[in-house]
């Protein structure tokens, strides 16, 4: 998806669609003297094997899963990322400091050449493999930089144990040729024979209006739109041993995709691409609606991004109404096939990121860092420890066990000798305390961020009472 300039509050069309999920209420009445009762609202519970990063280690092949159920993504871009070709050794200085701090993955943006050249962000592709090496369309390297230090940069990161994503566009191509069209009866940008590395040359044939049809699920910015149908088409994408999805990963060496603007073609397409080539995959499928997330996950058989999870954060921790988080998001509903962010590329609402950021970190989902909240923007420090906490002690089933407009209260409830958390969010501007009910009997707890210094121990009925600061969060496990 390309760089957005509206406001998420003005997609008001987007915020339809958002489904509760409030089936496993129930009252608790703490039995010891002073605890208050309140309600544990939504408690969810999610069929098949619940997430784990397995114990902490400190082995350096051993330190996190870079995969949903363990690990976290660096989305290692921005938009207008500095031009000159530098990006990619700019990456590369990272990598070392983001293993040792525990992100699993690197998301790249889109490598290949596109119409602008040296410009462009790449999400306007003319010729899916020139990684910068050919001269065409104005400029030898791309905006990021040589084919060279793209793989040097993907080396590295391997050496460091983390695997590297690409942003695949294929709904559309842009810097093709004029051509006579006879599906249009005009002259269309649609002759890509004359790329320069001579693979995937494709005509009007292969962009709809054509002999399959006048249109597929959806076109982009008046770009020619491929047609995904077409055999030259599919040949060229996922089913030539030369052809892009595995040139990029046998040859590039990718480890997985992200799909730009899955609204654009079916889900088929991603379902074909990951049965021939492989790899871990997600989509960016732009809906705020829990079902459609979810139908296009399983369709497609990929990972899609939640952004019901992300309206919904921007909505509770902006609008002071941490209730919202009772809502249905994708993490919920099919956590494996969630992956979770605060900020990407295209947009950037949520003020109170660091709240955000401590939801995502502790609840299920494959979690992804935005480059600059990470590198420029907000505490370096606090983000390392919710990557620690979130790959040592995230792991198990979610339970909320409180929430209103400006508290909030999850426990992960552990998961193969792993005990699990309580995550606090405090999203008002006084100190909070609550009693509440953990899976740990007689068990000294502490908070794991350094925000309370309280060491309670938890009573024989597993309840105990915990704090946490204004504008803050605080994250409870055993103290071990």
């Amino acid at each position: 998806m390309k760089k957005q300039n509206f406001k998420i509050y003005a997609l008001t069309a987007l915020l339809i669609g958002f489904y509760s999920c409030n089936s496993n209420d129930e009252v608790v009445t703490d039995s010891a003297a002073g605890a208050s009762q309140f309600k544990v609202i939504n408690v969810t519970h999610h069929d098949g094997h619940p997430f784990s990063t397995g114990n902490s280690t400190n082995s350096p092949t051993g330190k996190y899963v870079a995969n949903p159920g363990g690990g976290v993504m660096m989305q290692a871009f921005y938009w207008d990322v500095p031009s000159g070709g530098t990006w990619w050794n700019t990456v590369g200085t990272k990598v070392t400091e983001w293993s040792n701090a525990g992100i699993g993955s690197i998301w790249l943006p889109p490598a290949s050449k596109a119409q602008n050249g040296a410009f462009s962000m790449g999400y306007d592709p003319t010729d899916y493999f020139d990684f910068g090496d050919y001269n065409q369309n104005g400029s030898i390297e791309t905006r990021f930089g040589s084919k060279t230090e793209l793989v040097s940069l993907i080396t590295k990161a391997h050496t460091e144990n983390m695997q590297v994503y690409a942003d695949i566009v294929i709904n559309h191509n842009s810097g093709g040729q004029l051509e006579n069209n006879p599906f249009t009866g005009t002259q269309t940008y649609t002759n890509f024979t004359g790329v320069a590395s001579g693979k995937f040359p494709r005509t009007s044939a292969d962009f709809y209006k054509n002999s399959f049809g006048n249109n597929d699920e959806g076109a982009f910015g008046g770009f020619p739109d491929l047609c995904h149908a077409a055999p030259n088409v599919q040949n060229w994408l996922w089913l030539r041993t030369d052809g892009v999805g595995k040139y990029y990963k046998n040859t590039m060496k990718f480890d997985g995709w992200r799909f730009d603007y899955v609204k654009g073609f079916g889900s088929w397409v991603v379902r074909d691409w990951n049965t021939n080539v492989g790899g871990f995959s997600v989509g960016e499928l732009w809906d705020s609606n829990v079902n459609t997330l979810n139908d296009w996950a399983n369709n497609a058989n990929s990972s899609v991004f939640d952004f019901a999870c992300y309206y919904k954060m921007n909505d509770a921790f902006d609008g002071n109404n941490l209730a919202l988080l009772n809502d249905d998001m994708m993490w919920k509903r099919n956590p494996y096939k969630a992956v979770t962010f605060v900020t990407n590329h295209d947009t950037d609402e949520i003020w109170k990121k660091e709240l955000a950021y401590a939801y995502i970190l502790t609840h299920e989902g494959y979690p992804t860092i935005f480059y600059r909240d990470y590198e420029e923007w907000l505490n370096k420090t606090k983000m390392n420890n919710l990557i620690w906490i979130h790959n040592n002690k995230a792991t198990g089933t979610t339970s909320i066990l409180y929430a209103d407009n400006d508290e909030y209260v999850a426990r992960r409830n552990g998961y193969n000798g792993n005990p699990g958390l309580v995550v606090y969010i405090n999203n008002s501007s006084v100190w909070q305390e609550r009693w509440i009910q953990t899976n740990w009997a007689n068990a000294q707890i502490k908070d794991f961020t350094g925000a309370s210094t309280w060491l309670p121990t938890t009573q024989a009925d597993k309840w105990v009472k915990i704090q946490c600061p204004p504008n803050g969060y605080s994250v409870w496990s055993i103290n071990m």
